[in-house]
């Protein structure tokens, strides 16, 4: 562990972490301090590449269906669509590789 380091605690935390689900865990100085998120907490998962948001637990934004079928199709709205999604993936708000 080196000063600095920092994780967050996924639910159900198990063995001597087990009182601090869903916290962040900081070290400092040799030994690990508990930050309790808020409400409406935002972080970034360096692993998963996007921006969690603590809402009774963490969440991370789920990508929308890309559009298909129907009865009409409308090209340049689907276009934009897919454009949207490909710029929220890309600053992290949405995952990658999806669609």
């Amino acid at each position: 562990m080196s000063d600095g380091d920092c994780y967050r605690i996924n639910a159900p935390a198990e063995g001597a972490w087990h009182l601090h689900s869903d916290h962040l865990a900081i070290s400092i100085g040799g030994s690990w301090h508990f930050i309790a998120p808020t409400e409406g907490a935002l972080l970034f998962d360096r692993a998963a590449s996007q921006w969690l948001c603590f809402r009774s637990g963490w969440q991370a934004a789920n990508v929308p269906d890309v559009p298909e079928g129907g009865s009409i199709i409308d090209a340049e709205a689907r276009a934009v669509l897919l454009q949207l999604i490909e710029s929220m993936q890309a600053i992290g708000v949405l995952p990658t590789g999806i669609p």
